[in-house]
């Protein structure tokens, strides 16, 4: 008989950035469900403490993932009040597009510093506490199918920020493996969220516009994949990825 107990997060903490809406939010509620004390760390707090309230157990914290400041304070802000996540979950974003040939060098530091210093950050700062803590743990990057397919006009800085968690989950996994530590890489396709629709720049425009067979995901979908790789049944997974695209990959 499989044994649930491989599949279930009780006592674990996770830490959720850009947790506060759209698919962060989505993987806070799986993460919970699960039974782990999700804790949602956004830029804007209010909004992390309203998520937070649904959640049984849930805290949050404000973090701004591009200022090291902010990590680093933020970091040590949940270790002392919550304790040190077994789970990291780097989640926050910037979606805003801008066409190549209009292309500013400051919306291309703006997206790297959110979408790929933050993380880095975020799993310095984690990892050293899980390191201390010397209980194992995991870390769960959010990328974007973008990263093996370009899926609309608007995404040079978009998609090479989320390239980069790719080579920031591989280097990770190497280093952290002696410590128990895993590092995994979901890559979303098409979610319907506010900051997608809400994104600036041109309307999509390419590929993005071709309808998955699987139909679009929802934020829950995502975090199925995210729980999967958190649970302890996934203790020898490190260094993979998976793409939650509803097929798009195929077509």
């Amino acid at each position: 008989m499989p044994d649930s107990s491989r599949f279930s997060l009780s006592g674990k903490i996770a830490l959720v950035t850009g947790g506060a809406r759209g698919i962060g939010a989505g993987i806070a509620r799986l993460l919970a469900a699960a039974g782990a004390r999700v804790v949602v760390a956004d830029i804007e707090l209010a909004q992390a403490q309203a998520q937070a309230a649904t959640l049984p157990g849930g805290g949050a914290v404000r973090i701004d993932v591009a200022d090291e400041d902010s990590v680093v304070q933020g970091c040590a802000a949940v270790a002392s009040r919550f304790g040190v996540p077994w789970l990291l979950v780097n989640n926050a974003a910037l979606l805003d597009r801008e066409l190549l040939l209009e292309g500013t060098s400051a919306q291309w530091d703006r997206t790297f510093a959110v979408n790929a210093r933050g993380p880095y950050l975020m799993s310095r700062e984690i990892a050293r506490a899980m390191v201390a803590r010397g209980q194992g743990g995991r870390i769960v990057n959010i990328a974007s199918a973008s990263i093996h397919g370009a899926i609309t006009h608007g995404h040079a800085a978009y998609a090479s920020a989320k390239a980069a968690l790719l080579g920031l989950t591989r280097a990770s996994a190497l280093e952290l493996a002696a410590h128990e530590i895993t590092v995994n890489l979901v890559l979303p396709g098409g979610v319907a969220t506010p900051g997608a629709m809400n994104a600036k720049g041109p309307a999509p425009e390419g590929p993005a516009r071709r309808k998955p067979p699987l139909g679009m995901c929802e934020p829950e979908d995502i975090g199925h994949a995210v729980l999967f790789f958190a649970t302890p049944g996934a203790a020898r997974i490190t260094n993979q990825e998976v793409a939650v695209d509803g097929g798009w990959g195929v077509t």
